[in-house]
């Protein structure tokens, strides 16, 4: 199988659509919430969710990726500069720890009928690819540590083993929680060596 991964340009957006809103509902949240808050929604939407990312994903820095297994989009990963994501710069439970310029993952999903085959991990290493060419210095997410099987309405947050998987470490702790379990920030460093 050949994986790859490319960010959610235009040309790209029915592939998008297919792996977050396979029957494009409209009510459906477009993975907008997290980027723009109402009276952006409205500005660059008239108030229609798809419409508003079709305008993100014409902006110079797409708002995430979307994974290709042989071809077929199988996944999306959320991402971008942290100080981009409104419901993070606002945010009063999910406080940056330190002045690092991060990015940050707010969601990833895989498309059904192509689960547990290892997407995930391969999305979001391609998300912090993405991440790493426009210079980030780290990439955080801000997953659940779930006891069992995560609640799927809530699983576009992403685990703890998820992200261990991939090389990100735990370096603290948010106030915000998701089906009820803390939400821990993980961390990749992206910065050189000495």
């Amino acid at each position: 199988m050949v994986f790859e991964v490319h960010p959610v340009t235009p040309d790209r957006f029915e592939d998008f659509a297919d792996v977050v809103n396979p029957n494009r509902r409209a009510t459906h949240c477009w993975c907008v919430p997290h980027r723009l808050r109402s009276a952006e929604v409205d500005e660059l939407g008239g108030g229609d969710r798809e419409r508003a990312m079709r305008a993100l994903c014409e902006r110079d820095l797409p708002p995430g990726v979307v994974g290709y297994a042989d071809g077929i989009p199988v996944a999306w990963c959320n991402i971008g500069p942290r100080s981009d994501i409104p419901v993070l710069v606002h945010s009063r439970r999910i406080r940056p720890l330190d002045d690092v310029a991060v990015w940050s993952i707010v969601c990833t999903v895989v498309r059904g009928g192509h689960r547990k085959r290892g997407h995930t991990s391969r999305v979001v290493e391609g998300a912090v690819g993405y991440a790493a060419a426009h210079d980030a210095p780290a990439v955080e997410a801000y997953p659940v540590d779930p006891p069992g099987r995560m609640d799927t309405t809530m699983a576009f947050v992403g685990t703890r083993a998820m992200f261990e998987r991939v090389g990100f470490e735990v370096v603290g702790r948010t106030e915000a929680t998701a089906s009820r379990l803390p939400r821990l920030v993980m961390r990749r460093d992206l910065s050189p060596r000495a």
